[in-house]
């Protein structure tokens, strides 16, 4: 039986786009709901009926992304794929913690697919697992919408931003664990809505002199903490978090910018 995931077109459009468990699209109009098939997914989404706030969003709402309810998870995997358990599954939380509706369903196949101008579907899933196909993501459209945001208003400062690497995006509830590592229990990365990202426009696997100062260090995510601070105060709906890290052995500095629904702040934003 599929699962069909329906995405109306704005502003007065007649027609719907149905997109099956499978990937297939389906057309469906007001006066028929007997959707004839067109063409594969991947056709559909130049024939989009959103493109977010950015402008940079490809395709409506990701509906042409095959995907997976949540009910699908069964002892806390879907498959041979390990997810684990949200806190909401195990005691009552508040609406922002409740667990997610479902999964995108990232194949080998698929997992290059442009979600956005700057991003892959690949750039946000979990990082463990490697040889494990398919894997299960939970992206929420208005993060990639507030980063292609971000580097528009980097881009306005005249800060180049050709790569924005994307170090961690969602993390299964499994690999984020409890709490520990300077990870939060409730962590948004568990929820699809947060990113802890850099611009590496010389695909060095670090981030790159923002500031013009020489270096590379903290400095330079409090530039993408200011334009995500511009962001927020033009589009309060993407309002969140930002967080700004140094560099450690392991990894250069970065952001954290997600969409939780309210503002935080924290590390180095001094």
């Amino acid at each position: 039986m599929r699962l069909r995931f329906l995405v109306r077109a704005l502003l007065g459009c007649s027609a719907s786009i149905v997109i099956s468990q499978s990937g297939g699209a389906l057309y469906a109009n007001e006066s028929s709901h007997q959707g004839a098939r067109k063409a594969p997914a991947e056709a559909v989404v130049t024939d989009t009926v959103r493109r977010g706030i950015s402008g940079k969003l490809r395709g409506p709402l990701f509906s042409y992304l095959a995907k997976r309810p949540f009910e699908d998870k069964v002892n806390g995997r879907i498959g041979q794929y390990l997810i684990g358990f949200w806190p909401g599954e195990q005691r009552r939380t508040t609406v922002a913690y409740q667990n997610p509706a479902g999964f995108i369903e990232v194949t080998q196949e698929n997992q290059n697919t442009q979600v956005s101008e700057h991003f892959r579907l690949r750039d946000f899933i979990t990082h463990d697992q490697a040889r494990t196909w398919p894997k299960y993501l939970v992206l929420r459209d208005e993060l990639v919408d507030k980063l292609e945001l971000v580097i528009q208003q980097l881009e306005n400062q005249g800060v180049v931003v050709r790569r924005m690497t994307v170090m961690s995006g969602f993390r299964t509830p499994q690999y984020n664990g409890p709490g520990g590592d300077g990870r939060s229990g409730v962590s948004r990365h568990m929820y699809g809505d947060a990113a802890d990202v850099f611009v590496d426009n010389d695909g060095d696997g670090r981030m790159d002199d923002l500031n013009g100062d020489g270096r590379v260090d903290h400095r330079d995510a409090r530039v993408i903490l200011s334009a995500a601070e511009l962001v927020e105060r033009s589009h309060p709906e993407l309002s969140g978090g930002v967080g700004v890290y140094r560099a450690t052995a392991s990894h250069g500095p970065f952001a954290h910018v997600d969409v939780r629904g309210w503002r935080a702040r924290w590390g180095l934003t001094g």
